[in-house]
């Protein structure tokens, strides 16, 4: 990193700002995508389950099967590349899809999903090391609040214009959108300075040899092998309640089925409370605080809005769960991109993210079983149970980050001392 890359400010960093343009025109496709075709797919077959699983299942498939895969390419390959690439071979797929659409079957729409979500474990960890690499460590943290402040806003924002999109021009505009909007963000991407030689494919070792490191890189850091516990620890936990807000309001509330709107409304609301919180604490609160701080309040919350039956508690708990929600996902990838070695952070990133999704799918899959064997109320509880027991075992990371704080300070110190 050039030494006076340093001095500018995160906001003013040129790779921060490309990387922010790049992210919006990514999560408008992805929100278009999401809802234009869950909407569309729920038109076709009136409302078929197993149709609208098949969305989902496109949606999180390439997560288990390609994560680790493409984060170990990512370390291979040269990040600026790779994801202009992936933005660029995303919206070609968006068109053949489109093509298909207008003169073959409806079907089609379900590759535009598969596809994009396939390349995306490509260029995602990507973006991770461009952090790293042209990033300070006392940036990161702020970098990080940042970007999730966006995605917050399109938790909010983002059902709205794809519902928009979708009931106003239909199919067709939609699916063109997507494939504009990853075309922008390709072409946003190549103002990424010139990668150096520093930053081309590694030669030299087997992809095989390379996925086998990856593995012992993780679980040979005692403060990664802890984040890898919190993330099984914190999807178990939100599987467990995750198809479950429904039957807080029409079993707890007695309230119809559309007030749910108003659970979901508080959340996401809060979270983009939560995000600018998150930057604005991001340079007095250390990185694993957040975290813990973040686990302990969401796991509080959790159990107030399993256990209240009064609209006015529930909307309290809600809004302060969504409101550390930030912070939780700050924390971990600050953790995340201080604790892992440039060349590691694909594969970092690839472990760790199947680690959660893997967990939540479990419990979410048995979700409604367990409901019927005990209550909703004892779900939430037990729910709430798992993220305090998160925390308990992330305690440790306090002392080993200490630890680590003063190994590099007495490093740095005698690198900067003479030579005799």
């Amino acid at each position: 990193m050039a030494n006076g890359e340093k001095s500018v400010s995160v906001i003013h960093n040129r790779v921060f700002q490309v990387i922010m343009m790049s992210g919006i025109m990514l999560q408008i496709g992805i929100w278009v995508r999401n809802f234009a075709i869950l909407l569309y797919v729920t038109d076709k077959t009136d409302g078929n389950a197993f149709a609208v699983s098949l969305i989902y299942l496109a949606e999180f498939l390439p997560i288990f099967v390609f994560s680790f895969i493409g984060g170990t390419f990512a370390d291979r390959w040269r990040p600026k590349l790779t994801i202009v690439s992936c933005d660029f071979l995303s919206a070609c797929s968006v068109f053949a899809v489109l093509l298909a659409l207008v003169y073959g079957s409806w079907k089609a729409v379900f590759f535009a999903t598969l596809i994009s979500a396939i390349l995306s474990q490509f260029s995602q960890p990507s973006v991770m090391k461009l952090f790293k690499l042209h990033l300070p460590d006392e940036q990161t943290q702020t970098a990080m609040s940042l970007f999730q402040t966006m995605f917050a806003g399109f938790m909010v924002l983002g059902p709205i214009l794809g519902t928009f999109v979708y009931q106003q021009f239909g199919i067709h505009v939609a699916i063109g959108t997507m494939g504009v909007a990853f075309l922008l963000s390709a072409a946003i991407m190549t103002m990424l300075p010139h990668e150096d030689k520093s930053a081309k494919q590694v030669a030299g070792t087997s992809f095989l040899r390379e996925m086998s490191s990856g593995i012992r890189y993780v679980f040979s850091s005692k403060i990664l092998s802890l984040l890898g516990v919190g993330f099984v620890i914190a999807g178990l936990a939100l599987g467990l309640i995750q198809p479950l807000p429904i039957f807080l309001v029409t079993e707890r509330l007695k309230l119809p089925e559309t007030d749910l709107q108003w659970l979901i409304g508080a959340s996401g609301f809060a979270m983009i409370l939560g995000g600018v919180a998150s930057m604005s604490a991001a340079k007095r609160v250390a990185p694993h605080i957040l975290l813990m701080v973040g686990m302990t309040v969401n796991a509080v919350s959790i159990a107030v809005s399993g256990w209240s039956s009064a609209l006015w508690l529930t909307l309290v708990a809600q809004f302060c769960s969504g409101f550390v929600f930030p912070g939780i996902q700050v924390g971990i990838n600050t953790l995340m991109l201080k604790n892992s070695a440039a060349e590691y952070i694909g594969r970092v990133n690839g472990i760790l993210n199947p680690l959660f999704m893997g967990s939540l799918v479990v419990t979410m899959s048995i979700s409604g079983l367990l409901k019927n064997q005990f209550s909703l109320v004892s779900m939430y509880e037990i729910s709430g149970a798992l993220f305090l027991l998160g925390v308990v075992l992330l305690l440790p990371m306090h002392r080993l980050i200490r630890q680590s704080e003063k190994t590099q300070a007495t490093a740095m110190v005698n690198s900067e001392m003479p030579s005799n």
